[in-house]
Parts: structure tokens; sequence; C-alpha cells
């Protein structure tokens, strides 16, 4: 680290100054500056190192070697836009199609998620001459206007006059805290009922279905993992309504799921999507993305007689950049390393829901896993302000994770796919001290494992470890020992 580093106060000082207020920061009350990473560790402007465990955009690991130099080469030699023919462009496209299935063979080159998924919705309102959209209840799919339509995860706090009403929302699949729980004899089926039930309101309103958009599993959700059969049957529905079927891809995709390559196919071999949209990890970090659809889908969208051109999509650097990225996961076996080593996490985690009352539920697929942590097992009351605090302690210990679902307290693995045992390791033995001294605060025992509520003493945490306000922000107590007085001060410290 031999350049010189601005102090940290003058940045964040600059960063009021200049960047909108809107766009917020890890760990507001104290932010972390990183200069610099490699693998899944990143450093401070003081040479601390934190071990990450979300950043799925550093897929193959922070500045992989390989990668750096794919696209330094490239960029010596040129980057220019599409319209001109270069050989990286179908090479890369040629690579890509290979790991899909072979209906899947179109691909349209953009340079974010939300590029890719706005025109993943343009494909389909081409291709079916309707309007209407269905989505999940708590899905993300962008940040630009087509895609908040699309995202209850943003809009959920507008009213029914805010939101545009040819989009609708379909319960999420979810087993542990949706409509339809582990316990039903046929959850895949009474979810997509629920699909095929919004299908038939909207044609008796006028409405036609365009397309159902859904992430393969549920990210800001809460990591969410649909049953089996559950697309096939919805997919159904939508196809006979003249709709196509969105699979979102840019935060599970390449393999981090580790059985499959693509989320989705986690489903079986007998489901696939009309049109598959990838981003995030498809260039380790460099902004890249891509639409992937069927030959007739694309024939379509051609009829509207609009020619679609990306100054940047698909330009040699970037394609330079997404082949040494698929070189990478099949040269060091990232695939199979997200199956392994995200068994062992999960493994780790299952054995701390035998032993801590506020976990919930563990749940994911490779290095796609989630920890819900409950305040009582029976109502599933969200344990918001015990994720955060976990989050924050978790930070001062060096480690980096985050929390999300609809109540904040699902906390999320999604580390670079290099992530090891060790690492895994690591970061369940500091939440197993940390739910530990928080449950002794809490007055709670493992014998204790049904009903963890509590409603003595409450400590509030401000926001969460994103800026946002927390939707349930009080920590209960029970007693008055030592303990709870230092957890009453970490408390204050976290909040000043």
């Amino acid at each position: 680290m031999s350049v010189e580093i601005m102090d940290k106060k003058k940045t964040l000082d600059l960063r009021k100054k200049h960047i909108g207020p809107s766009c917020k920061i890890f760990f507001s009350h104290d932010p972390i500056k990183i200069v610099q990473a490699r693998g899944q560790y990143m450093y401070d402007e003081n040479e601390q190192r934190y071990l990450d465990c979300i950043n799925n955009v550093a897929h193959v690991g922070h500045c992989h070697p390989d990668v750096v130099k794919a696209g330094a080469r490239q960029m010596e030699q040129l980057n220019t836009n599409s319209r001109f023919l270069h050989d990286n462009l179908v090479l890369y496209a040629q690579r890509l199609q290979a790991t899909l299935p072979d209906k899947l063979s179109v691909c349209y080159f953009v340079n974010s998620g939300s590029e890719a998924n706005d025109l993943a919705l343009r494909l389909a309102w081409q291709y079916s001459g309707h309007k209407d959209i269905i989505t999940l209840q708590n899905a993300y799919h962008g940040h630009v206007s087509s895609l908040i339509d699309i995202s209850p995860y943003k809009f959920h706090q507008l009213s029914d006059a805010e939101k545009n009403q040819s989009v609708h929302v379909a319960p999420s699949p979810d087993v542990y805290r949706g409509k339809y729980r582990a316990n039903h004899p046929d959850p895949a089926t009474a979810y997509a009922d629920d699909v095929k039930g919004i299908i038939d309101k909207a044609h008796e309103k006028g409405g036609k279905i365009a397309a159902f958009i859904a992430e393969s599993l549920q990210s800001c959700g809460g990591q969410v993992i649909p049953p089996v059969g559950y697309f096939q049957q919805v997919a159904k529905h939508v196809r006979k309504a003249g709709g196509l079927f969105i699979a979102d891809e840019v935060q599970v995709g390449f393999g981090r799921v580790g059985s499959k390559f693509w989320a989705f196919q986690l489903q079986g071999e007998d489901f696939v999507p009309d049109i598959v949209t990838m981003g995030k990890p498809i260039g380790n970090g460099h902004p890249m993305s891509c639409v992937v659809t069927t030959k007739e889908v694309a024939e379509a969208f051609m009829t509207s007689g609009m020619e679609y051109f990306n100054t940047f999509g698909g330009n040699p650097v970037s394609c330079a950049i997404g082949l040494a990225v698929l070189d990478v996961i099949e040269k060091e076996d990232l695939q199979g390393n997200a199956l392994r080593v995200g068994g062992y996490l999960t493994n780790l985690l299952e054995k701390q829901k035998e032993k801590h009352p506020l976990v919930g539920d563990i749940r994911g697929c490779g290095l796609f896993v989630g920890m819900e942590l409950v305040r009582d097992r029976l109502k599933l009351t969200p344990a918001t302000a015990e994720a955060q605090e976990v989050i924050y302690k978790l930070k001062e210990q060096h480690i980096l994770l985050s929390a999300d679902g609809p109540h904040r307290n699902v906390l999320k693995f999604k580390p670079p796919m290099c992530f090891s045992t060790e690492d895994a390791d690591l970061v369940v033995e500091k939440i197993d001290h940390i739910l530990t001294e928080i449950e002794a605060a809490l007055g709670l025992k493992s014998s204790n494992l049904l009903s963890v509520e509590t409603d003595s003493g409450k400590r509030k945490l401000p926001t969460d470890e994103n800026g946002h306000q927390s939707q349930n922000g009080s920590v209960h107590s029970r007693g008055n020992g030592q303990r709870a007085r230092e957890q009453t001060k970490q408390s204050k410290r976290l909040r000043s």
C-alpha cells in the first residue's frame, strides 16, 4: 500500500458534500474505508484485514490476478463498441451459452443487472404484446424506474394509488415464514396456484400477462429457497396466458449454489426459463451483464423495427474479463468449492441452531446461505435488533456480514467463491460467542428453544448495517446482572 491515502475523515466529508444523501453506506455510524482487497479479504487504510462474507460481486475473489491481467491486456490493445466485429464478443457468448440449456441461445450484453432486467421486460412486452408483470413479494430486481415498479422490496411503503397497476405481487415461496410452510403437503403447487389466481383476476380486469419474473433464489427477500416444482408450475400458468418466465440470476448465478451452475437448475432439468438475466459476478466487479433468451423471443424483439444498441455492452475488455472469470471458475473448481464449503458452513450453522434459541432457521445452497434469527420459534417473532447487533459485533472483530429480509433479521452469507472451511470456522465461532452473550443478557437458555420471546427491558439500535431504519429495533433483556449492563453499554456505544 505505497500510494498515499487520504485521511478517512476527509474522505467522509467529501462524500457527504458531493455524493447524494440517499446513497447509503455500510456501518454509517463508523464506516469502513477499504483501500485494497485480495481473495476473500479486504483491507482498510490502516492495513487492517477484514474477512468478506457478503461480496458476491467479487465472485472469484477480489482482484484475481488472472482477471486483472486479462482486462489490462485487452485494454492495451483495443476497447470499442460492439458495432465492430471482434472475436471476444462471439467467443464469450459461445462460452456462456455452453453453460445453459440449448434453448437459451441468444445473448444481449449490457452493463448492469438493472439494465439486464429492464431489457428483459422489453423483450417480454414485445414478444407477448401484453403489459402486465407478475413479481414476488419482497423481490428486488434493480434501481431503474421500470424495476422499482416490480420490486416490492423497494415500493412496499407506497400506497396502492402510487403503485403501477399493471404489476401484480405473488406471495414469496417461503416455506419457513410464508403463507404455505414446510408442513404443507405440497407448497410448490399451493404457491403456484396463487400465481394462477393472480392471472385469472388480471384477465377479469382486462389485463394480459407479459411475464412472471423471479430471482431464482430470493436474496434481499431473506435467502428464500423456493420449493422444487414451483417454477415449472408457474411457467405453465404464465405461458398458457401468453407470457414469459424471466429468471433473475444477477446475485446467484455462476456456480454459487454449488450443485448447479445456475440457480434455476435447482428446480430440475425439466425447467428452462424463457429469459435469464445475469450480472454482478459475471465480471468479478467489472460493470458487465447479460440477457440470454430464445431465438423466438429475439426474433420477436426485432419485429418492433427498433434496433437495439448498447455503447459499452459486450465491448472487448468486458468480454475478455468475462472469459477470464469463466476460466478461473473452471481452473480453480470454484463451483465445487461452493458445494463443499457451503455444505460445511451450513452444517456448522445447523449446530448453532441446536445450541441457540435465537436461531430460527438455516437455509441455503452452496455459498448462498441464510441464518434467520427469531425471538420466538413458534410465533417466528423477528429478532431484528439482535441480528443487527451480531453484524456490528462481527465488524468489530473484522468480519463483514449483512442482514436482510423483510424484517432485516436474516444473516446473509454470499462470500467470494474462494471462501474456505477455515473462514467458515472463524465466522461461525464468532457468531456463537456473540449469540451466547446476547442470550445471556436476555436471560435465554438453550433449554428454552421453542419460545425465546421476553418482554422486559428494551434497547434500541437506530439503523442496520445498510443504513436502513430497523422495522423492529428493540432488544429485550431480563435481569440486572453485570452481563446485561455490559450489553447496554455496547448498544450505547453502537449508537454513538
